[in-house]
This record gives C-alpha cells, structure tokens and sequence, in this order.
C-alpha cells in the first residue's frame, strides 16, 4: 500500500443509501438507532437522500419496531408511510427485516423457531408491500453470530463456538425461509445479502488461526449458496462443533444464493494476529486456547497495508460469480478522512470492473450517522458519529460528503483540496505502535513524515497568528489530521495590511483562511484601544475581502464578549449584540465588517479557552499554582461556557470543510463559573483545591467590564461534547504532560 491517491477512473457504480437502524439486544434492553436519530419522525429525510442521488436505499422495516408483541398488535404506520414516500421519489428500497437483532423479546437467536418465525413476518411484509423487489432479510448474519454468541457483545452474550454455530445457522435458515416466503407474494424478489468482509493476516505462527478466520468469513454467503458439503474448508469444525450432517444437508437442498453479494467493508475489518504480546497494550491481548495473541488494526502494523477494497471486491466475485455491491461504506472519523474513505471505496469499486468484477453499487452508509459504535452499541453512551448529514441541528445538516457523493453520482471526479493527501490508513502516522513489519515479517523502525513536507503539493489552510495558542493548536490538529497547512506570523503577514495579505493569498494559493491572529487582552484593551481594533476589527475585515476576491473559504473567531450578559439566558447566534468592553465592541464590529465584505465566511464564537497542548493556558497554570500551594483567586459570579480548545479546533474544521458559513457558537455544553471549573479541573487531576479563593467579579477591581452570564449556545446545531465530558479528556491529557515532565527530570 502506497502513500497516495488512487488516479481518477471513468464511470461510475450505483449510489445506494442507508440509514443506521441497528436494533441490538443488549441483556433485557434494546437499542434503537432510528429512534436516536430522529428518522423515524422526518420523512422529509427520503427527499434529502433523492437530492443526493440515491438511487436504491437501504430502508429497515425492522420485526422488533413493527411488531415486538406480534403481527396481531403490529403497527405499520411509520413503514407505510416511508416506503410510500420513497417509491413515490423513485428510490427502490431495499427492505430489511433484522439488523443486528434477535427478534422481539418472544424469540431469540438461539429459538429453534426463530426461523419460522421470521417467515411469517417476512410473509406480512410482502403481502402489505407486494410491490416491493429488493430484501436483506437479516444484515450481517455471521457478524451478529460472533457479536452475539462468540464475543459476547450483544444478547445472548455467549462466548462459545456452538452458541455462535447456532446463532449463524438459524440466521441463515431463515434467510431462506424469509426468502421463500416473500417469493410467494412476489417471485421476481431479490435477495441482497450483506456481510462484513474483512480479512486477518499473521506472523507465521499463527497462520493457521489466520487461515481459519480467512475461511469463515464466508460461512454465511456459502451456507446460502450450498456449498458446505463434506469438501468444504470448514465441514470438519462445523462437525466437532457439534452441527449435525442433517442440518448442513438442509441448505444444500434449500439453497438460495443471493441475487447481489452485499459487502460491508470497514477499515477496521482487517485484523493482524502476532504472538509478540509484549510489542502491543494489553488490551490487545487474546487468544485462541492454544496460543496467546496480539490482535490489533492491520493497517496499523503492516507496512506494504492491507487488503485494497478492489481485491476484497474482486475475490467476491471470484468465489461466487454473481454481482458484487458495496453495501455499507462509512468512516467513523474526522471529515476529511470520511471523505477520502468514501472516494476510495467509490474508486475502488470503478477499478474493480475495470478488472472483470460485476460491481453494481456503492452504497452510502450512515446518511444520518450513528451512535456509539465506538463501543459497538453495547451501552447508551450517547456518543454520535455524524454521517454524509449531521442530525445534531435542528434539521439534518449537509456534510462536505454531500457534494462529494453527488459528483461521483454523477460520473464526475470530485476536486476537493482535501482529497490531494491520502487518507490515515495510507499515512506514516497510522503505526501506533513505533514499528512496522515487512512482507518477511522484519521489524522495521518507521518516522513519521509531516504532512507539510511529505505533501508540499497539496494546497494547503493558511493559518495566521503563528506561535498563538489558538494557531499551535491548528497546526498540531491540522498534522494529526492529514490536512496541509502552512502557518504565517504577524512579521510574516500582518492581517491589517491589505498588500501583506494579498502577497500570501497569492504565494501559497490557499483553498481556506483561519484567522488565528487578533489582541486578545481584554483588560489591557481599554488602555490599548487602537491596537485592539486593528488586529480584531481591520485585520478580520481585511482578510475577508481579500479572501472574497480570491475566492478562497474563511474562518474566523469571535467571542462571548460581544454580550452584555443582561439576557438572563445563554446567548443564541441570532441575539443580539451588546458588549460591555472594548474588546467586545472590536469583535462585534469585526463579525459586521466580515459578514458584509464575505456572507460565506464562517464565524465562530467560543467561551475562555483551556486545554492548550503546551499546558500554558490559563486552566492549566492556575492548577500548577494550586499544586504548589499558592492562592488562586478565582471569580465565582460570573457564569461562562468555556472551550476545551482541541474540540474548538477539531468542530471548527469540520464546519469550515463543510462550508458552513455565518456565525456559529462553539462551546463546550454546561454553564460554570472560573472558580468551579478551576475546583473541577483540580479535582480531575487529584490537585488540592486549598488554597483556592472564590470571590466576585468585583473584588478583582479589572480594568474591564465583564458580563456577568455570558454563556453561549446553539440555534444552529449543538456540535460540542459536554463540559463534564472535556474536562475527563483533559484530565488525561495535563497527566500525560506531568509524566512526561517528570520522566525529562
């Protein structure tokens, strides 16, 4: 695997679309993705999903949902009116019926009924929409099966081969049972059958653990199709594992091979098995009974990378002959790296024709995102991945993949700056571990190459106010994520100076502007007032028309200070101005001049900063004063929102990727005083808050007046994690810096 992009190919797959609507069982307790989503509430969704270009949908008409106490007591109403509402925009549906579930509570996968019993309700399904062509009875069947019977995830939370056997062959039963049913109302119905398809490499050693994994991975699509006879890879276990030669007949007589083999790839799929336990953390560390292993990420340790999506789609196709699509293809990460993911994929699937594979579709997963699949739905943590939409707006947000999509939708090749560097999979950084091995299994010391300098070619952010705390964290953001930056201090281009800007506008060529630059000493500001509102008001203003004549995107910050605080409430993007400081007023004017000179430009307002990762913000250094015992005062009457800096960066640059434009409030969630989150912070980091002295804003006598709630939230989509959630993270993060201290010492 190369660090690059794959070269543009001609043509185009089908855009399919899915919305997460995993219903898993989880001890007496179902989760319900649609429901978290808000899908269930909003057909307009479908007319989102049309305008993208989405020609077949994956759409869930889910047995739990519809009908948990029986097709007696079902309820139709929300399956009635969204596949009436999508066969009306001209999208197929492809209709499921369990997606990583056991069924209603009166069965489970373990019921030897539970095939029947989904049978029947595959039958009412067919027969209430007998127009309909296109099933996935259940998604995922051997996924499920080792989630739920061998891993121990999901109910019922076995971890052993024959509850996994059993849960994998009664999913597969009913497959056909469901299959055939749907086939009596209508007989041209297709079965479209998803998997995950990774793909497990090893050391030597483990070979035959690695042999194993690689074979089973097809045990659902080989049970469909009959052929798992007694010459097969895997008859052998499947018999000491104690599945009988009746029930292995069974499927050679029923067999119902899919019309389309759906492939779910994931770039956590492919896994690499070493025995060296002491190279990797020991979370990593499992095993099979007969050897103890390491089982980690393969990209993360594999030099020449993994399996390419194109070979994974091409063996398919070679084991089976029949028409491959792509039906989940999703990224859990940052913006840009969704977007080189899904480009990939989509690339991917053109080569793979190119090369003699039928591939027919590539589907867009998640459109509305998901939750906590970080911890593979096992909790309700609350945790949410944004899709090609983000939900957390009043009405789901487009993403930057929306254009992205839609162009490769259209047979054209997509032109985004951000596609000119590789994804992290394709980058030196993704070895977690400080080593990689070769195609011989050598250890290989491997360094990291910047972004800046491995990809000098890609247009790059244009960051001012190099050596600020807000631009290091920028740049320390922007080299993590792979987006290429170049960073210019006050000496290097003064933003208040129209020919300094336009000369690096002109020289760097950037496809976006963050203003990091600015005076942000508020109580100096009332002596200093000239100075503050040149690098605030004229150097923002500059840099919008500049930016507007160039066409090149900008982001700038603002701040709570444009408040008065005498709202009563916290402050939303549309109230209005007042501020109490001279600071504040050059800021206010700043968002007038910006919004007038370039309405696309994006505005962010955020609460104090904490959490630089120098540790030299001002959280930071009042709980070292707290560690050695010096008095910290510290204002308890006046309520803020403050900005755990690393999420202030990170959001700010989706919205600046997805072309988000006016003001928007970035704030960690949850209202505070200093002196609470001073006594919060200091009890996260174990830091004696004794010597700590609340007191009034008054007392300090500051040259500047503040308001006293100045507290800011959303209107327009609620993006950052709670305050609570910030200061964990942060914790970790100052621990992380005394230890390293402590080791330099």
């Amino acid at each position: 695997m190369t660090e690059g992009s794959l070269s543009p190919l001609p043509g185009a797959p089908e855009l399919w679309g899915g919305v997460e609507c995993t219903v898993n069982r989880v001890g007496d307790e179902y989760f319900e993705q649609t429901a978290r989503s808000g899908h269930q509430e909003r057909l307009s969704d479908f007319d989102l999903f049309k305008e993208l270009g989405v020609r077949a949908l994956r759409h869930g008409v889910l047995w739990e949902k519809v009908a948990p106490d029986g097709l007696v007591t079902a309820d139709w109403s929300w399956a009635d009116a969204s596949l009436a509402r999508s066969r009306e925009l001209g999208m197929r549906p492809i209709v499921g019926l369990l997606h990583h579930g056991s069924g209603p509570y009166s069965t489970s996968l373990l019921d030897p009924d539970f095939a029947e019993k989904l049978g029947d309700y595959a039958y009412a399904v067919a027969r209430r929409y007998p127009w309909v062509t296109d099933y996935t009875p259940i998604n995922e069947p051997l996924t499920t099966a080792r989630f739920s019977g061998l891993y121990g995830h999901w109910y019922p939370h076995a971890q052993d081969d024959q509850t996994f056997l059993t849960a994998l062959l009664n999913q597969c039963r009913a497959i056909v049972l469901a299959m055939r049913a749907i086939r009596e109302i209508n007989p041209a119905a297709r079965l479209i059958q998803t998997d995950d398809l990774g793909k497990t490499f090893s050391t030597p050693k483990l070979a035959y653990q690695a042999e194993f994994d690689n074979e089973r991975r097809w045990l659902s699509y080989d049970l469909l199709c009959g052929r798992v006879h007694s010459q097969h890879a895997l008859w052998q276990y499947l018999r000491n594992r104690g599945v009988s030669d009746t029930e292995l007949e069974w499927f050679q007589e029923n067999s119902c091979p899919p019309d389309i083999i759906g492939i779910n790839h994931y770039l956590g799929g492919q896994r690499f098995l070493d025995e060296h336990l002491q190279r990797y953390p020991r979370s990593t560390h499992g095993g099979n009974g007969r050897h103890r292993y390491a089982d980690v990420l393969a990209l993360r340790v594999l030099l020449d990378g993994a399996a390419e999506p194109d070979q994974l789609l091409s063996e398919a196709w070679e084991r089976y002959k029949l028409p491959v699509a792509v039906t989940e293809c999703h990224n859990g990460c940052t913006r840009e790296e969704q977007l080189r993911w899904f480009v990939e994929v989509w690339r991917a699937a053109v080569l793979a024709c190119r090369l003699g594979a039928n591939v027919v579709a590539v589907t867009a997963w998640s459109l509305l995102g998901a939750f906590d699949w970080d911890c593979l739905v096992t909790s309700n943590k609350g945790r949410y991945e944004p899709g090609v939409y983000d939900i957390r707006s009043p009405m789901p947000r487009p993403t930057a993949l929306t254009s992205v999509i839609s162009e490769l939708a259209e047979g054209d090749e997509p032109q985004h700056p951000l596609l000119d560097v590789p994804g992290w999979w394709r980058r030196s950084q993704r070895f977690l571990y400080g080593f990689a091995l070769d195609s011989d299994g050598a250890l290989v010391q491997v360094r990291h190459e910047s972004v800046v300098s491995k990809f000098s070619f890609a247009r790059p952010i244009l960051i001012t106010g190099a050596g600020g705390t807000l631009a290091l964290e920028f740049a320390r953001v922007c080299e993590h994520r792979g987006i290429a930056f170049r960073c210019l201090s006050r000496s290097q281009c003064d933003i208040a100076d129209v020919a300094a800007v336009r000369s690096a506008l002109d020289t760097l060529r950037p496809w976006a502007t963050i203003n990091a630059a600015g005076y942000s000493q508020i109580d100096d500001a009332e002596s200093d007032r000239s100075r503050c509102f040149r690098d605030n008001t004229r150097g923002a203003a500059v840099l919008a028309a500049e930016c507007a004549h160039a066409g090149i995107q900008l982001l700038t910050f603002s701040s709570d200070m444009v408040f008065s605080g005498h709202l009563g409430r916290p402050y939303m993007e549309s109230d209005a101005v007042d501020p109490l400081n001279c600071y504040g007023r050059s800021q206010a004017h700043a968002e007038e001049l910006v919004i007038e000179a370039m309405p696309s430009a994006l505005i962010v307002r955020s609460g104090v900063f904490f959490g630089a990762d120098d540790a030299e913000d001002r959280l930071s250094l009042a709980l070292r004063r707290l560690a050695a015992n010096d008095l910290v005062p510290a204002v308890s009457d006046v309520k803020t929102c403050p900005s755990y800096l690393p999420d202030l960066v990170n959001v700010s640059l989706d919205l600046l990727i997805d072309r988000e434009a006016g003001i928007w409030h970035l704030a960690n969630v949850g209202e505070t005083s200093w002196a609470e989150l001073v006594a919060k912070a200091a009890v996260a980091v174990k830091v004696s808050t004794r010597s700590l002295i609340p007191c009034s804003i008054a007392e300090l006598h500051l040259p500047a007046r503040r308001p006293t709630r100045s507290a800011l939230t959303s209107e327009r989509g609620i993006l950052m994690p709670a305050l609570d959630d910030a200061l964990t993270r942060y914790a970790a993060k100052l621990a992380l810096f005394v230890e390293r201290d402590s080791a330099a010492a």
